[in-house]
Protein backbone atom coordinates (compact mmCIF):
# COMPACT_ATOMS: atom_id res chain seq x y z
CA UNK A 1 0.00 0.00 0.00
CA UNK A 2 1.58 3.20 -0.93
CA UNK A 3 2.12 5.93 1.63
CA UNK A 4 1.00 9.78 1.20
CA UNK A 5 4.42 11.55 0.56
CA UNK A 6 5.51 14.72 2.05
CA UNK A 7 5.38 17.00 -0.75
CA UNK A 8 1.58 15.97 -1.19
CA UNK A 9 0.72 16.71 2.31
CA UNK A 10 2.57 19.81 2.07
CA UNK A 11 0.70 21.05 -0.49
CA UNK A 12 -2.75 19.76 0.39
CA UNK A 13 -2.30 21.70 4.11
CA UNK A 14 -0.13 24.54 3.34
CA UNK A 15 -3.29 26.95 2.34
CA UNK A 16 -5.52 25.67 5.30
CA UNK A 17 -2.89 26.73 7.42
CA UNK A 18 -1.69 29.58 6.27
CA UNK A 19 -5.43 30.90 5.95
CA UNK A 20 -5.60 29.77 9.88
CA UNK A 21 -2.69 32.68 10.93
CA UNK A 22 -0.20 29.62 11.09
CA UNK A 23 3.47 28.35 10.07
CA UNK A 24 3.81 24.89 8.76
CA UNK A 25 6.45 24.47 10.22
CA UNK A 26 7.61 21.09 8.74
CA UNK A 27 6.02 17.41 7.21
CA UNK A 28 6.96 14.46 8.08
CA UNK A 29 5.09 10.76 6.72
CA UNK A 30 6.38 7.57 8.27
CA UNK A 31 6.05 4.38 7.51
CA UNK A 32 3.86 2.59 10.41
CA UNK A 33 3.37 -1.13 10.01
CA UNK A 34 0.50 -1.06 7.50
CA UNK A 35 -0.19 2.63 8.04
CA UNK A 36 1.17 5.76 7.67
CA UNK A 37 2.19 8.44 10.74
CA UNK A 38 1.70 11.74 9.14
CA UNK A 39 2.55 14.37 11.05
CA UNK A 40 2.24 18.51 10.52
CA UNK A 41 4.22 20.81 12.64
CA UNK A 42 2.74 24.29 13.00
CA UNK A 43 3.64 27.11 14.84
CA UNK A 44 2.47 30.72 15.37
CA UNK A 45 3.56 34.08 17.16
CA UNK A 46 0.77 34.03 19.62
CA UNK A 47 1.28 30.59 20.20
CA UNK A 48 -1.05 27.69 19.66
CA UNK A 49 -3.35 26.14 22.50
CA UNK A 50 -4.84 22.25 22.57
CA UNK A 51 -8.15 23.82 21.51
CA UNK A 52 -6.95 25.19 18.33
CA UNK A 53 -4.55 22.39 17.20
CA UNK A 54 -7.91 19.87 17.54
CA UNK A 55 -9.43 22.32 15.73
CA UNK A 56 -6.72 22.57 13.35
CA UNK A 57 -6.27 18.80 12.98
CA UNK A 58 -9.78 18.07 12.49
CA UNK A 59 -9.84 20.88 9.38
CA UNK A 60 -6.45 19.35 8.11
CA UNK A 61 -7.74 15.52 8.63
CA UNK A 62 -11.02 16.80 6.21
CA UNK A 63 -8.02 18.26 3.79
CA UNK A 64 -6.13 15.27 3.18
CA UNK A 65 -9.14 13.21 3.03
CA UNK A 66 -9.94 14.89 0.45
CA UNK A 67 -7.55 15.04 -1.45
CA UNK A 68 -6.78 11.30 -0.55
CA UNK A 69 -6.22 9.20 -4.05
CA UNK A 70 -7.42 5.58 -4.11
CA UNK A 71 -3.86 4.12 -4.26
CA UNK A 72 -3.31 5.62 -0.73
CA UNK A 73 -3.13 3.78 2.22
CA UNK A 74 -4.56 4.73 5.71
CA UNK A 75 -3.00 6.91 7.89
CA UNK A 76 -3.16 8.63 10.88
CA UNK A 77 -2.40 12.50 11.51
CA UNK A 78 -0.82 14.42 14.02
CA UNK A 79 -0.73 18.07 14.52
CA UNK A 80 1.74 19.37 16.86
CA UNK A 81 3.69 22.51 17.73
CA UNK A 82 7.59 22.14 17.37
CA UNK A 83 9.19 20.73 20.22
CA UNK A 84 11.82 22.89 22.44
CA UNK A 85 14.15 20.55 21.21
CA UNK A 86 13.51 21.94 17.30
CA UNK A 87 17.09 24.02 16.22
CA UNK A 88 16.57 28.09 15.56
CA UNK A 89 17.14 28.60 12.11
CA UNK A 90 14.48 31.23 10.98
CA UNK A 91 14.18 34.51 12.44
CA UNK A 92 10.52 34.08 13.45
CA UNK A 93 12.25 30.99 15.95
CA UNK A 94 14.02 33.65 17.58
CA UNK A 95 11.07 35.98 18.10
CA UNK A 96 8.99 33.32 19.31
CA UNK A 97 11.78 31.90 21.73
CA UNK A 98 12.34 35.91 23.26
CA UNK A 99 13.23 35.14 26.97
CA UNK A 100 14.27 31.63 26.75
CA UNK A 101 17.85 30.10 27.22
CA UNK A 102 19.13 28.50 24.74
CA UNK A 103 22.78 27.05 23.40
CA UNK A 104 24.54 28.74 21.18
CA UNK A 105 27.38 27.77 18.83
CA UNK A 106 29.35 30.29 17.31
CA UNK A 107 32.30 28.80 15.54
CA UNK A 108 34.23 26.89 17.79
CA UNK A 109 32.78 28.85 20.79
CA UNK A 110 29.34 27.53 22.57
CA UNK A 111 27.76 30.04 24.44
CA UNK A 112 24.40 29.80 27.06
CA UNK A 113 21.93 33.00 27.24
CA UNK A 114 18.64 34.10 27.22
CA UNK A 115 17.01 35.00 24.36
CA UNK A 116 16.78 39.12 23.85
CA UNK A 117 15.33 41.72 20.90
CA UNK A 118 15.83 40.52 17.61
CA UNK A 119 16.63 43.46 14.76
CA UNK A 120 18.40 43.84 11.46
CA UNK A 121 19.66 39.91 11.62
CA UNK A 122 21.17 40.15 15.20
CA UNK A 123 19.74 38.67 18.48
CA UNK A 124 20.80 40.09 22.04
CA UNK A 125 21.69 37.62 24.00
CA UNK A 126 21.74 38.22 28.10
CA UNK A 127 24.72 36.09 29.37
CA UNK A 128 26.49 35.78 32.67
CA UNK A 129 29.38 36.08 33.91
CA UNK A 130 30.88 37.08 37.12
CA UNK A 131 29.30 41.01 37.43
CA UNK A 132 26.28 39.65 36.34
CA UNK A 133 23.52 39.29 33.26
CA UNK A 134 25.30 41.53 30.24
CA UNK A 135 23.88 41.60 26.71
CA UNK A 136 25.74 40.53 24.36
CA UNK A 137 24.75 41.05 20.26
CA UNK A 138 24.98 38.32 17.96
CA UNK A 139 24.65 38.38 14.14
CA UNK A 140 22.20 35.65 13.04
CA UNK A 141 24.35 34.76 10.29
CA UNK A 142 27.57 34.06 12.32
CA UNK A 143 25.50 31.59 14.90
CA UNK A 144 26.30 28.06 13.61
CA UNK A 145 23.47 26.26 15.57
CA UNK A 146 21.27 27.35 18.00
CA UNK A 147 18.70 25.22 20.63
CA UNK A 148 16.33 26.65 23.04
CA UNK A 149 17.15 24.84 26.26
CA UNK A 150 14.61 23.16 29.38
CA UNK A 151 14.02 25.22 32.42
CA UNK A 152 12.72 23.66 35.15
CA UNK A 153 13.13 27.02 37.62
CA UNK A 154 12.20 30.70 37.50
CA UNK A 155 14.66 32.01 35.78
CA UNK A 156 16.43 35.36 37.11
CA UNK A 157 14.31 37.92 37.11
CA UNK A 158 17.22 40.12 35.96
CA UNK A 159 17.36 38.55 32.73
CA UNK A 160 13.93 38.34 31.93
CA UNK A 161 13.95 42.33 32.54
CA UNK A 162 17.05 42.47 29.87
CA UNK A 163 15.37 40.81 27.54
CA UNK A 164 11.66 42.27 27.74
CA UNK A 165 10.14 39.64 29.13
CA UNK A 166 8.49 36.58 27.12
CA UNK A 167 7.39 36.65 24.16
CA UNK A 168 3.43 37.65 24.42
CA UNK A 169 1.32 34.54 24.10
CA UNK A 170 4.02 32.05 24.98
CA UNK A 171 4.61 30.40 28.43
CA UNK A 172 7.28 31.66 30.96
CA UNK A 173 10.42 29.55 31.82
CA UNK A 174 9.67 26.98 34.09
CA UNK A 175 5.98 27.00 33.75
CA UNK A 176 4.07 23.98 31.32
CA UNK A 177 3.32 24.37 28.03
CA UNK A 178 -0.19 23.87 27.01
CA UNK A 179 -0.10 23.07 23.42
CA UNK A 180 1.00 19.55 22.36
CA UNK A 181 0.16 16.89 20.27
CA UNK A 182 -3.21 16.28 18.86
CA UNK A 183 -4.03 13.25 17.44
CA UNK A 184 -6.62 11.24 14.70
CA UNK A 185 -7.28 8.54 12.88
CA UNK A 186 -7.93 9.15 9.35
CA UNK A 187 -7.90 6.73 5.77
Amino acid sequence: MPIPTEAGVRASVAPLVADRGYDLEDVRVDRAGRHSVVRVVVDADRGIGLAELATLSTELSAVLDAADSADTGAYTLEVTTPGVDRPLTAERHWRRARGRRARVRIGAATVEGRIGALANGSVDLVVRDKSGPTVRRVSLADIDEAVVQIEFAAPDPRELALVGGVTPGRPAPGEPDESSTTEGSAS
